[in-house]
């Protein structure tokens, strides 16, 4: 049972910071391989590339696309690219198994939702028990579908999960394969739009908020200080952006992520776009954490939460962006 967990309401301090300028032209162009989740999830940083954010700050970034933050996070570790978008459940995987990983930001989160079929009578998440329900392993779709159930007093045992890639959902509930599926957006608003009448959405508001990072190696950190606090304001320059050009951020994300713009706009508002490190964060990371471990979701021998302070690193955030870094005291970070 998961009934001991406290869910996190959706709420946060939106702070406006100054970033700190460019000394001049950058000196010289420094280069960075990013492992990004092609999805509007990565908007600030879809919108730092196209619109020349990156370019303004003296970056060279090339990119490779995924579909999950899990891929991102797996090619960076295994040093193929330097810089990964991820969420905080492959991050937390990585924490547990104690590899050298180190979080810089929170650049979005979002609630994940469950779309269901309307013939299987799914009003409630009591309504769950029995049913086939389609989840992604190892992401915020897990966790989320985890504590939807707990919600009910139930378990996974009381339902057939199955593992599925959130771009093969909508067909799987569309050919009566699973019974509903719990992912992010936009996958929510595909459903929606293929399956029309035949589905409708178990909102889990308030449930969980999946967040999306920014992750490096701590020895990459160690070594490229400098290429990092650079990334990190070219992408507080790209959200002041979207927040004042709203309709061709709109288009930008949509184009790059192979959307129409007229689907994008009516969930935009789903992605809270803010680059930050804040409690509520840490407190993401730590129930992510504590799920893995009530779970047995975790490497075999792990029996205890991580040490936080080893894997978190505020440092390049606050040379560029003081204000953006809202940790509660006690939090011993100050010099990482």
């Amino acid at each position: 049972m998961k009934s001991g967990f406290i869910s996190i309401a959706v709420v946060i301090t939106l702070l406006a910071t100054n970033v700190s300028a460019p000394s001049g032209h950058a000196a010289e162009t420094m280069h960075a391989h990013l492992a990004q989740n092609l999805s509007p999830i990565s908007g600030i940083i879809i919108i730092a590339e196209r619109e020349g954010f990156f370019a303004k700050r003296g970056l060279d970034i090339s990119v490779s696309n995924f579909t999950t933050g899990k891929q991102c996070l797996d090619t960076v570790m295994g040093g193929a690219a330097d810089i990964a978008t991820t969420a905080e459940m492959p991050f937390t995987a990585a924490m547990l198994a104690d590899q050298p990983v180190a979080f810089l930001a929170r650049m979005e989160y979002s609630d994940d939702n469950m779309l269901t079929l309307k013939a299987t009578h799914i009003n409630t998440f009591a309504d769950l028990k029995g049913k086939r329900i389609g989840y992604t392993a190892g992401t915020g779709s897990e966790i989320t579908t985890d504590l939807m159930l707990a919600k009910a007093r139930l378990t996974p045992a009381d339902v057939t999960m199955v593992n599925l890639r959130p771009e093969d959902m909508v067909s799987a509930l569309a050919t009566d394969s699973i019974d509903a599926y719990d992912t992010w957006e936009p996958h929510i608003y595909d459903g929606k739009k293929a399956l029309g009448l035949k589905v409708k959405e178990l909102s889990a508001a308030g449930i969980y908020s999946e967040t999306f990072n920014i992750a490096v190696t701590q020895r990459y950190l160690k070594t490229h200080a400098k290429l990092l606090e650079r990334f990190l304001a070219a992408m507080i320059d790209a959200e002041a952006w979207m927040k004042t050009h709203r309709s061709t951020a709109i288009m930008d994300v949509a184009d790059m992520v192979g959307m129409k713009p007229a689907d994008l706009a009516p969930i935009w508002n789903n992605y809270i776009y803010h680059v930050e490190l804040d409690q509520k964060e840490i407190g993401i990371l730590m129930l992510s954490a504590a799920w893995r471990l009530k779970t047995g979701n975790h490497p075999v021998g792990v029996t205890r939460m991580p040490d936080l302070a080893k894997f978190v690193f505020p440092a390049p955030l606050r040379a560029v962006a003081p204000g953006r870094v809202t940790l509660a005291s006690g939090w011993n970070f100050s010099s990482r």
